[in-house]
């Protein structure tokens, strides 16, 4: 059982920073993506950056030079830098995770096992 928590969110002004932590733990094999999704109210889960299988990384066109995903394998938790922030950004954030993912099914949440409870982002303008 894989388990994935999330923290880091909170209620900040446009132009400001935020860090989100995803600690993953139980049974993980290597090769592992870890992932953030957010999503907001009534719409699809949006991809926002992904490290895949430890060695790329990848991004949504609209936080690309403004976020900035990471991974600490020795503390086994998955960062998310977010600077910059735009109302556009608030949110419910989800780190996912997955150990079979190929590179073309990255940014589908669909393709991911396992999830975090979600954490909100809120940008203020």
């Amino acid at each position: 059982q894989v388990r994935l928590v999330e923290s880091g969110g909170g209620v900040v002004p446009a132009g400001a920073s935020l860090t989100l932590s995803c600690t993953i733990s139980g049974r993980t094999s290597y090769p592992y993506t870890s992932a953030w999704f957010r999503q907001t109210s009534g719409e699809e889960r949006q991809f926002v950056a992904a490290f895949w299988r430890g060695r790329t990384t990848i991004y949504a066109d609209s936080v690309k030079g403004r976020f900035t995903i990471s991974r600490d394998n020795a503390k086994n938790t998955v960062y998310l830098q977010m600077d910059s922030l735009k109302p556009d950004d608030t949110a419910v954030y989800y780190c996912a995770g997955d150990t079979t993912l190929i590179l073309s099914s990255v940014r589908d949440y669909r393709h991911y096992d396992y999830w975090g409870q979600g954490t909100q982002v809120t940008v203020s303008s």
